[in-house]
C-alpha cells in the first residue's frame, strides 16, 4: 500500500535488534543496500471510464474556494506559483535536473537564490512519486558522472523515507515528542509573540522573510523553515506543536510525517534531532544564507532600502541611516520581539531544568 507514495514499506527495514531506526544515516544506508527500487511504470495510454458516472455534486458547489469560505481572495499569490497538475510536476523536475542539480550540494541552504527543486508540493498531492525523482535523477548521474548534489539530493528523499519510517513506529509522533523527557520542557505559551511570529512581524529580518514568503506562497525555503522554527521554539519558547499546526494549515506541501519530524528535529525532542542546546541565531544565519539581504528585500519590503552591512539587524544602525532608507523602527518595521543573547540563555535554563 505504500509503492506509491514511499521508496519502501516503513516496515520493511529494521535495525540488527529487530528495532526501527531512530537515526537517519544508519537507515538511509540500509535502505539503500536492501531495498530494491524498481523504474516507474509509463502512464497509461487511455483510462476506461465508467459507462454510467455516479450522481455527484460540482467542485464548486462545495465552496472551497477563499472566497466562499472567508469572504476574501487570499490565494492569488499561491495561484500564480503553483499549476497542481503532472504535466507541471513533471515539467518542474526536468527543469530542476537539467538546469539546477548540478549545484544543488552548493545553492541548497540559499533562499536568496533558485536553487531548491520545489517539488516537495507534488510529491505531496502524488502528482509526483519518489520514485519518478529517484529514477530521473539516477538517469543524470549516468549521463553526466555528476554524482556530488545528486546523492545530497537523494538524501533528501532519504529524509522523507526516514520520516514515514518513524510516523509508521510511532503514530504519535504528530502530537507527542519522542524523547519524553521534553514532555515537562516549560513551554512559554505567548500568544502574542506566537502571532507575531506568524505574521513575521518579528522584528528579525531572516525569520519575517520566511514568515511571509509562507503566507504568500504556501511554501518556504528549507533553511529559512528551520530559522524560523528554531526562532520559534528556543527564541519565543512557544511549543513546537503549535508551528507544526500553522505550517500544516499554511504549507501548500504539509505532509504530515515530515511537518512532524522536522519540527520534533528543530525543536531538540525527536528522532536524530539537532540538540536543543543548538540555536541558530538569526542574524549570522541571515548574513550566511542571504548574505547580499535579497531574499529579505523582496518579503520585506520596507526594507529594501537598508543597506546589506545591517539588513538583517536594522536595530543596530544609526537612526539616521534608518531614516534616510525609510525605517522607522517600531512604527514602519517593528522592533525585535526578543533580544536575542537573552532569549538564548532562557531557553537553555529552560533546557537544563529537563535534563
Amino acid at each position: 500500500i505504500f509503492a506509491e507514495r514511499l521508496l519502501h514499506n516503513p516496515d520493511e527495514i529494521k535495525t540488527g535488534a529487530g528495532d526501527p531506526y531512530q537515526v537517519f544515516t544508519p537507515f538511509w544506508r540500509k535502505l539503500k543496500a536492501t531495498v530494491e527500487i524498481s523504474v516507474p511504470l509509463k502512464s497509461p495510454a487511455r483510462i476506461v471510464a465508467p459507462d454510467t458516472w455516479p450522481d455527484s455534486l460540482e467542485v464548486e458547489d462545495l465552496d472551497l474556494t477563499p472566497i466562499a469560505q472567508d469572504g476574501v481572495d487570499w490565494a492569488t499569490s499561491m495561484r500564480s506559483y503553483w499549476m497542481p497538475t503532472e504535466v507541471t510536476a513533471q515539467n518542474q523536475l526536468d527543469a530542476f535536473v537539467d538546469e539546477l542539480l548540478s549545484r544543488y550540494s552548493e545553492d541548497r541552504n540559499r533562499p536568496d537564490i533558485y536553487g531548491s527543486s520545489s517539488l516537495s508540493p507534488y510529491l505531496h498531492h502524488g502528482l509526483l512519486s519518489p520514485r519518478q525523482v529517484w529514477d530521473r535523477v539516477k538517469t543524470y548521474t549516468e549521463e553526466t558522472g555528476q554524482e556530488k548534489s545528486a546523492e545530497v539530493y537523494l538524501s533528501e528523499i532519504g529524509w522523507r523515507e526516514f520520516a514515514y519510517h518513524v510516523l509508521w513506529h510511532f503514530p504519535d509522533l504528530p502530537e507527542k515528542p519522542l524523547k519524553e523527557k521534553f514532555e515537562s520542557f516549560d513551554w512559554a505559551r505567548d500568544s502574542e509573540t506566537f502571532h507575531r511570529w506568524q505574521k513575521g512581524l518579528t522584528g528579525y529580518p531572516i525569520v519575517d522573510a520566511g514568515m511571509r514568503q509562507l503566507w504568500a506562497l504556501g511554501w518556504m525555503h528549507n533553511r529559512v523553515r528551520m530559522i524560523v522554527g528554531s526562532f520559534l521554539t528556543k527564541h519565543l519558547l512557544v511549543p513546537w506543536q503549535d508551528g507544526e499546526k500553522w505550517f500544516w494549515d499554511t504549507l501548500v506541501d504539509a505532509d504530515l510525517a515530515n511537518n512532524a519530524m522536522n519540527w520534533q528535529w528543530v525543536a531538540g525532542c525527536g528522532p536524530d534531532a539537532q540538540p536543543f542546546f543548538r540555536i541558530f541565531n538569526p542574524i549570522t544565519q541571515g548574513e550566511r544564507y542571504d548574505p547580499n539581504g535579497d531574499y529579505v528585500r523582496k518579503w520585506v519590503p520596507e526594507l529594501r532600502d537598508v543597506p546589506t552591512s545591517c539588513i538583517h539587524k536594522p536595530w543596530e544602525a544609526p537612526e539616521s541611516l534608518l531614516a534616510s532608507s525609510g525605517v522607522i523602527l517600531g512604527e514602519s518595521y517593528p522592533k525585535p520581539v526578543v533580544d536575542h543573547k537573552e532569549a538564548r540563555q532562557r531557553a537553555l535554563k529552560a533546557y537544563e531544568r529537563i535534563k
